[in-house]
């Protein structure tokens, strides 16, 4: 008997150990359940995000741009005045004014029939024009050398009739391209010391160069006080060593002609056989053409 009360008290406490401790679980079981209070949590923040969207019509909307519209300072500088940087500064001194009202509005949009009054004179802006000349002999693009000279302006009569003038200076006596656009931010751009667009020119000198000159010119070397850097200069192919072609970054012609004046040599003639990506095929000399829309937008992108 005893030893039956033993065995169950002994089976009493496994037995209490076999039910299932669920109860501490359970609750746990219970938290998962409470998963969709989460979604709520969700929810709500979907319903945030949803007011944010449904106030946005209560905030100032965006003008919807019209056709043909274009920035006040890019109109300014369309119509030659000055360059778009010049534009802002007197778009906030408040010397522009639009339909009569002055506008200081850095990003105004102007829509085709607005009068623009640009420091006391109506602005007519001309669309942008580019044109590629293969400039002969005996042309200038200066103004001042007289009647013995024809100007280089003459050459590309009635190719437009928007007020263009010539991407840096040519002499009587190089030849070659040069560009002319009414597009005064591509002039400068162009015409400044810290561009970047290579140009490549075929000289031609009085005598055979030197190879030991023709590596100091590589080197680069100082003018007038001025370092000089020569990106490739190298006898041309098939031709006497008179007949030099070289490439930098220089618009200025005359720093070609210093370059080789500098070693004393005298320069016949100078060619400009390319022009920041653009080249002379099948442009005979004399000849212009309308550089095409993917030529201007490498020439903006340079």
């Amino acid at each position: 008997m005893n030893n039956k009360e033993g065995n169950n008290k002994k089976s009493g406490p496994r037995a209490a150990s076999s039910r299932p401790s669920s109860n501490k679980p359970k609750p746990a079981m219970q938290k998962r359940a409470q998963g969709p209070k989460k979604v709520k949590i969700t929810t709500k923040v979907a319903d945030i995000a949803t007011d944010k969207v449904e106030k946005k019509p209560n905030q100032a909307p965006k003008r919807p741009k019209v056709k043909d519209e274009i920035r006040l300072n890019k109109y300014i500088a369309n119509s030659g005045a000055c360059s778009r940087r010049d534009a802002d500064i007197y778009i906030q001194s408040g010397t522009v004014k639009v339909n009569g009202i002055p506008v200081i509005e850095m990003g105004y949009m102007v829509k085709p029939g607005d009068v623009v009054n640009f420091d006391g004179s109506t602005l007519t802006p001309e669309k942008k024009v580019y044109i590629l000349l293969n400039k002969p002999k005996n042309f200038t693009t200066a103004m001042d050398e007289g009647q013995e000279y024809r100007n280089v302006l003459e050459l590309v009569k009635g190719s437009t009739t928007a007020k263009i003038g010539a991407v840096g200076r040519m002499d009587k006596n190089t030849t070659g391209l040069l560009l002319f656009t009414n597009d005064t931010d591509m002039i400068r751009k162009f015409t400044l010391p810290s561009q970047k667009s290579s140009k490549i020119y075929q000289v031609s000198l009085d005598k055979n160069l030197k190879f030991e000159d023709l590596e100091k010119i590589n080197k680069g070397l100082t003018l007038d006080g001025h370092r000089v850097f020569v990106e490739d200069v190298s006898y041309i192919e098939g031709e006497a060593k008179s007949e030099i072609g070289l490439q930098l970054r220089s618009a200025n012609v005359k720093v070609v002609r210093n370059i080789f004046e500098h070693f004393s040599y005298d320069v016949l003639r100078i060619d400009r056989v390319a022009f920041a990506g653009l080249t002379k095929k099948n442009l005979p000399r004399g000849n212009w053409r309308l550089l095409t829309d993917q030529e201007i937008i490498n020439l903006k992108n340079v």
